[in-house]
């Protein structure tokens, strides 16, 4: 396959650059056990990542068959917030090589940011704790703008406030949500196979699919 070489990368944040899952995990059952809530195990905790923060919770909330209400999710969800916020990389870890990998495409010449559905200032302590942000030009959370993925204005969006178009970009993450919001915005679409994608992935669109973070590097679209 031949594709236009790059000079803009956006990364997806959990499941793709960090491994977030297991502290994610730990909040959502510290909030289940307050309300004497059945616990969830870490794999469900990994098919409810990627729809944001309310919809995790939901998913969370009702996975033992508990019915709740907008009111009840809203004070839920702020909950939830509160306690991550204060524990948002105890557990998490980086993937292996996205540190290294990173640092090599910086020194490429690449400029990157990340689109997450993250809460903006989740995403930025989790970022910041793991000694990431200062690789990303910018990170639009999922209420940076008034839309989020699979939303392609979410990626267009930000696209646009660094001032470079969809065809200059390559957009890298692990699950259907990247996949759609990358193909809408006719964005390239790299596939990180490792994931929380909760589709086969071979029901995902992509460009090109890779196994590690480190292979990014070897891609020909960014010059090997």
């Amino acid at each position: 396959m031949t594709i236009q070489k790059k000079d803009t990368i956006i990364f997806d944040l959990d499941g793709t650059l960090v491994d977030s899952a297991p502290d994610l995990h730990a909040c959502a059952n510290r909030l289940l056990s307050k309300y004497n809530q059945p616990s969830i195990s870490l794999k469900e905790s990994q098919s409810f990542i990627g729809d944001g923060v309310r919809n995790f919770v939901k998913s969370a909330w009702c996975k033992s068959n508990a019915k709740i209400n907008e009111d009840r999710l809203t004070q839920l969800e702020v909950e939830f917030l509160e306690d991550y916020e204060n524990h948002p990389a105890q557990l998490s870890q980086t993937y292996p090589g996205v540190r290294e990998t990173l640092n090599q495409l910086r020194q490429l010449g690449y400029e990157m940011a990340v689109c997450t559905n993250k809460p903006q200032i989740a995403a930025e302590k989790l970022l910041r704790n793991l000694d990431l942000k200062d690789f990303f030009l910018q990170i639009a959370g999922g209420d940076f703008y008034s839309v989020k993925k699979p939303n392609k204005l979410h990626l267009l969006n930000l696209l646009g406030d660094l001032g470079k178009t969809a065809s200059s970009a390559v957009m890298v993450g692990d699950n259907e949500h990247d996949a759609h919001t990358a193909n809408a915005a006719e964005t390239t679409f790299i596939l990180c196979s490792y994931g929380y994608a909760r589709i086969p992935l071979e029901n995902i669109t992509f460009d090109l699919k890779i196994d590690r973070f480190s292979e990014l590097l070897n891609l020909e679209i960014f010059g090997k």
